[in-house]
């Protein structure tokens, strides 16, 4: 189990928190997102450690981007 947290900017709402955890979790091995909409915090539970590259794709996907 590892568990990393990153920082997302651009999220204003519950809809920004809803994409960035659906494209998350869309990530093989990803267990768990939660989001703290105030701080921009995103910590990601995962079955393994997450490469950098994927989280940021997932991010960008959903159109906001790691700090």
């Amino acid at each position: 189990m590892a568990t990393s947290t990153y920082t997302v900017t651009g999220m204003t709402c519950d809809h920004c928190v809803s994409a960035v955890t659906q494209e998350l979790s869309d990530i093989t091995g990803v267990t768990k997102v939660s989001i703290d909409l105030a701080s921009g915090q995103v910590t990601v539970e995962s079955d393994a450690a997450l490469d950098q590259a994927a989280v940021a794709a997932a991010v960008d996907e959903a159109g906001y981007a790691l700090a």
